[in-house]
């Protein structure tokens, strides 16, 4: 199939989604750009209840880029043991909020461009 007619399928698919729920909601907990980043990077091979889990303790100790940096890949870690794949997660996590500490001044992005750019 050539690429327009694929862009194309997936608008109307994209379209009719909206049509049957046009206010999507996540059930990953977060409060700002930055923790709804790190529960969908987490969210990768885990469920959304795991998720939340995780991110419970995590947010906790930690709900900035900054304080990622400070917890490092093996405090990040910690909340992870539940969700399975603790290490890949982790130093991913302490890299894009190294980024975001090192490049946009400790800020989570607003849009999904701005977070396409981090790590992970």
């Amino acid at each position: 199939m050539p690429v327009k007619m694929k862009l194309l399928a997936i608008d109307i698919c994209f379209e009719r989604l909206s049509h049957r729920q046009p206010d999507p909601q996540t059930e990953l907990d977060f409060t700002d750009p930055f923790t709804l980043l790190v529960a969908v990077v987490l969210s990768a091979q885990a469920t959304d209840v795991g998720v939340n889990k995780a991110t419970k303790g995590l947010f906790a100790a930690a709900n900035t880029p900054a304080a990622m940096v400070v917890l490092g890949s093996d405090g990040i870690s910690h909340p992870f043991r539940t969700i399975g794949r603790v290490n890949t997660k982790a130093k991913k996590g302490f890299k894009f909020s190294q980024i975001l500490v090192d490049k946009h001044d400790g800020q989570g992005p607003e849009e999904s461009s701005g977070s396409e750019a981090l790590a992970g």
